[in-house]
């Protein structure tokens, strides 16, 4: 059996062209951007081209794109920079966020005062929104609003659009994660008026360790890191020319290939989940992800109907016959920890069950499901 990847919401296999072209910057663009003679400049003019194609798919000034390590490095730079420039003294968001969000926030809590309310969730994972504008409501506090566009571990699709114009007629600020929505969806923050996102090249066939934040001009937030004047002083220190470079060349090919690709890879997840529904029928969909019109399509998250006791050598048993998978999301995965998302929609019972989530890109084929499917069913049926 050949090695399958069905964890491509934690990282995404690098497309060819992506290496192509920062094995070319290493070997040929090795001068700091920073430096004024040709070597510089020629990195610099890369840098802003990068910058450029960004904000021109997403409707956005190119000043509005600040380059990053990640998405959680974007999110910390935003909510923090948000509580310390902006005057931000109330934050709503979620139980059910990234913890580059929830642990952010809640150090803000803790540290700057500030008040931290967390949004009602229905059985499925979806915010009341509702009960959001009632808190945005409670008192004349300036608040932050930090809903993720995509979850990350099942896949429930927020309406950004009608979040961004809650937040706006309550004249408050709305940062989203939408690091497992940016490469996948198409963007346009003139009409969807939110202020802060955050991106990784990883989650699109990009190089892990780059990413961006948009933060809307004139937002008035601050830098982070202190040092240069790089990246609009937002950020200082010497860019990552060549990854830069690579998460241009993933963007550009994520969204000239957009349409067809979310069409192969939506079929993936339709087969995917009406084969597993007959292999075994007492199988969940957690959350939302396995609606494909109110989840993403790259990924599902599925409760086996297995013991507790069995279920602590499934993903070893997995891991064995070549299936990469994740047991909630990556970032949990080996702290010996559940995970929160779920722990917050489903019942002690069907905690002790195993739940796996499956990620799926343009590099996995029906075959491939096939073989997971397999090895799935004989493993409940043993």
């Amino acid at each position: 059996m050949n090695n399958i990847y069905l964890d491509n919401a934690a990282t995404t296999r690098v497309r060819e062209s992506v290496i192509v072209k920062m094995q070319d910057a290493l070997a040929n663009f090795y001068g700091n951007p920073s430096s004024t003679h040709s070597f510089g400049r020629s990195a610099k003019t890369a840098i802003e081209s990068a910058r450029k194609t960004i904000a021109k798919t997403l409707n956005a000034h190119p000043s509005e794109i600040i380059f990053t390590s990640g998405g959680t490095e974007a999110d910390n730079m935003i909510l923090r920079c948000a509580v310390r420039d902006l005057g931000v003294q109330t934050i709503i968001t979620t139980k059910i966020e990234h913890h580059a969000v929830t642990h952010t926030v809640e150090e803000l809590e803790s540290k700057q005062n500030i008040q931290l309310l967390y949004v009602n969730l229905d059985s499925d994972g979806s915010p009341d929104l509702d009960h959001l504008s009632e808190l945005l409501k409670k008192d004349d506090t300036k608040k932050l609003v930090s809903l993720m566009h995509i979850n990350n571990e099942i896949g429930n699709k927020l309406d950004i659009e009608l979040v961004s114009e809650i937040c706006k007629s309550n004249d408050a600020l709305f940062h989203s994660d939408t690091v497992q929505s940016i490469g996948h969806y198409k963007w346009d923050v003139q009409k969807t008026p939110i202020d802060f996102m955050a991106a990784a090249a990883h989650k699109f066939h990009g190089p892990k360790g780059i990413g961006f934040a948009y933060i809307r001009k004139n937002s008035g937030l601050g830098c982070m890191i202190s040092g240069g004047s790089q990246e609009r002083g937002y950020r200082a220190g010497t860019e990552s020319f060549h990854n830069i470079v690579g998460l241009e060349e993933a963007f550009i090919c994520a969204y000239e290939n957009l349409e067809e690709e979310k069409l192969y890879v939506t079929e993936l997840k339709r087969y995917f989940i009406e084969q597993l529904q007959v292999a075994i029928p007492d199988a969940k969909f957690n959350g939302l992800s396995g609606d494909l019109d109110k989840s993403t399509y790259t990924l599902v998250n599925v409760l086996l109907p297995v013991d507790a006791q069995k279920a602590l050598m499934l993903l070893f048993h997995l891991d064995i016959k070549g299936i990469a998978c994740s047991k909630g999301s990556a970032c949990q995965s080996g702290s010996g920890k559940g995970s929160h998302v779920l722990s917050e929609i489903l019942s002690d019972e069907d905690m002790q069950k195993p739940s796996l989530r499956f990620s799926f890109s343009k590099y996995n084929t029906k075959e491939e499901l096939d073989q997971t499917i397999s090895v799935l069913k004989e493993f409940t049926e043993q």
